[in-house]
């Protein structure tokens, strides 16, 4: 099975959203979470970011450090 594949099978048993552009789509939030927000509260809305390649990841991870210690914190290293 494919990356690709994997991911639209969690996508079609619904575990997960199809991939978007925080940048250009924005956050796929609901409509309860936009109002707690805008409300003042701070809801956390969960993400994993793709990566074209070993260098992006390297990149992006050079660049954000929660990334590398979520990554510990959960076990998987680097």
């Amino acid at each position: 099975m494919t990356f690709d594949e994997w991911l639209q099978h969690g996508y079609k048993q619904g575990w997960c959203g199809p991939p978007v552009c925080e940048i250009h789509d924005a956050l796929p939030t609901t409509i309860f979470e936009d109002t707690e927000f805008e409300e003042g509260s701070d809801p956390c809305i969960h993400i994993v970011r793709l990566y074209e390649d070993l260098e992006m990841k390297q990149a992006v991870e050079a660049n954000h450090t929660p990334s590398t210690w979520r990554a510990n914190n959960l076990g998987w290293g680097q």
